[in-house]
């Protein structure tokens, strides 16, 4: 399983897991941060105790990252399969993201 923490700004807003290699995803968002004054990550994602599952990765964390000939560059220089999402999500860990919401690697 791979894991990634989710971040709101400096706050841990939840964690985002692979249970296998290409499917089977969650997020879940950590209790401090459903009991804070906080906004949810995404109006996709409102604030709640239950986990969030998917088959496949969620659109909101995809749409963080690069397409296109970007995709493929980063994709060749960190080899990692362009098909895989997460690998890529996981490889960008801790950069600058756009907006308040990034990944970093759980610590």
């Amino acid at each position: 399983m791979r894991q990634l923490a989710v971040y709101y700004n400096d706050s841990l807003a939840g964690v985002l897991a692979e249970k296998s290699s290409g499917s089977d995803y969650t997020f879940q968002y950590a209790d401090d941060y459903v009991n804070s004054n906080l906004p949810a990550i995404s109006v996709t994602f409102p604030k709640r105790n239950e986990r969030y599952s998917s088959e496949q990765l969620f659109p909101f964390f995809s749409n963080m990252l690069p397409e296109g000939t970007n995709r493929k560059t980063i994709c060749r220089l960190q080899k990692i399969d362009e098909n895989d999402s997460f690998g890529l999500l996981s490889a960008l860990a801790g950069r600058d993201f756009i907006g308040a919401v990034n990944v970093r690697r759980l610590q």
